[in-house]
């Protein structure tokens, strides 16, 4: 079975987690260890009432036990020969920052079947929460739709989810240049799905699976972490001044510097749609940086519409598109997949961040959950992204922010995952 025995705890290892956490955490660390910052769980999927679905007592529990974990010498020592994209990517005070971590404090209660989910502390401490908490949440909200069911049908549901596992890779085989990566760690159906599922995919898809963002799974099957940087290193540097419009402008631009002198262009992925991919390209990210960095991720709005952008930009400063990378990660399916193929293949170069449909498509309805940064240095922030009804802050922000980036997208979907 794929789920935990009784008593067992949903998270054992610290680094069951996403690479990014420690890219980022390192170059926390390094330029803004002290900020304070407040991180907040958001239920996108307005109908379900977390609080409701899962127990308060025993999520606390959970987290209560990450905090008991440690990073162990082998995890430590898996992360200092960390290597795949700079030489010694991980310094040794950021280790021996790990090796003496423990996780914060938080605050948790229930309000009218609301979960409210609060992380407090200063970033260089608070922000690995974030790809732990998620998974706990996500679990013990499937233990609660599988608890009703006999043994035979619960067996039923993997049986079933692993045959939709193997249709969809065997579609994906039809295309045998498309290349996936598993981005599934924090709506995962459960720990021991996820681990089945990237096991599958690293065994049946071979040279088309590329890795996996989840370091303990990397470990456990000798896969290559992936993972670069997320919304958050925005945010917050955005919070840093909020004296003038330009203050903020330039702290996008200064993320951009700081990221590059921290890591080369080893981890040279932008993640530009935070207050607009539009603005970004246009007024944030330089030509020569364009021509140096790897390419881009793309996490929300249109990805052809997007994809199309970036190659008339690429070729408008006679760059090669084919060349670059494009990295579509935005609730990806089979058939998106496939439409993405089908418009950009032969144009730029394609890896897809495959989530939550690979490890939670066990015929429930999904939910869109989330923890991002609501507060630091004492002010709200904010995110745009190119769907705004992913945006978050409060909306007298959301309106300035739309002012200073010149936001007009009208793009609004749904999240479903």
């Amino acid at each position: 079975m794929f789920m935990r025995k009784k008593g067992e705890p949903i998270i054992q290892s610290l680094c069951d987690t996403d690479f990014y956490k420690f890219t980022m955490g390192q170059f926390v660390l390094h330029r803004y260890p002290d900020v304070p910052v407040r991180y907040s769980f958001i239920n996108r999927t307005s109908k379900v009432k977390i609080g409701d679905a899962i127990d308060a007592d025993e999520l606390r529990e959970q987290l209560d036990h990450v905090r008991t974990l440690r990073f162990t010498n082998s995890e430590l020592h898996y992360l200092r020969g960390t290597n795949e994209y700079s030489e010694r990517m991980f310094k040794e005070d950021y280790l021996e920052f790990l090796r003496a971590y423990q996780l914060p404090e938080y605050d948790l209660r229930v309000k009218d079947g609301v979960l409210v989910l609060d992380f407090p502390d200063a970033w260089s401490k608070v922000k690995y929460w974030e790809t732990i908490a998620l998974p706990i949440i996500k679990e013990l909200r499937s233990e609660a739709m599988m608890r009703n069911l006999s043994r035979a049908e619960q067996e039923e549901v993997f049986a079933k989810g692993h045959l939709r596992l193997m249709e969809k890779i065997r579609k994906l085989r039809t295309r045998p240049w498309i290349v996936v990566i598993d981005f599934g760690t924090r709506r995962r159906f459960s720990r021991k799905w996820h681990a089945h599922v990237v096991r599958v995919m690293a065994e049946e898809l071979r040279e088309q699976f590329r890795g996996t963002s989840n370091v303990w799974l990397a470990m456990k099957y000798g896969l290559l972490p992936m993972g670069t940087n997320a919304h958050s290193l925005a945010m917050v540097l955005a919070c840093l001044d909020r004296s003038s419009d330009e203050a903020i402008i330039e702290s996008q631009r200064r993320l951009l510097r700081e990221w590059e002198e921290e890591y080369g262009l080893g981890l040279s992925i932008a993640l530009p749609d935070t207050y607009g991919s539009d603005y970004f390209f246009r007024h944030i990210m330089t030509p020569e940086q364009m021509r140096a960095w790897k390419g881009s991720r793309q996490d929300s709005g249109d990805p052809i519409i997007y994809g199309e952008k970036r190659i008339r930009h690429y070729r408008e400063l006679g760059i090669d598109p084919r060349e670059k990378m494009l990295i579509p990660s935005d609730g990806l399916d089979i058939m998106s997949i496939f439409r993405i193929d089908d418009a950009l293949n032969g144009k730029i170069k394609l890896s897809y961040g495959w989530g939550t449909n690979a490890t939670d498509d066990l015929g429930f309805d999904s939910v869109s959950i989330v923890i991002k940064v609501a507060e630091a240095n004492g002010v709200g922030a904010v995110k745009l992204s190119d769907n705004i009804a992913k945006a978050t802050g409060k909306n007298e922000d959301i309106e300035r922010f739309k002012e200073i980036f010149e936001y007009n997208n009208l793009f609004s979907e749904e999240c479903k995952y």
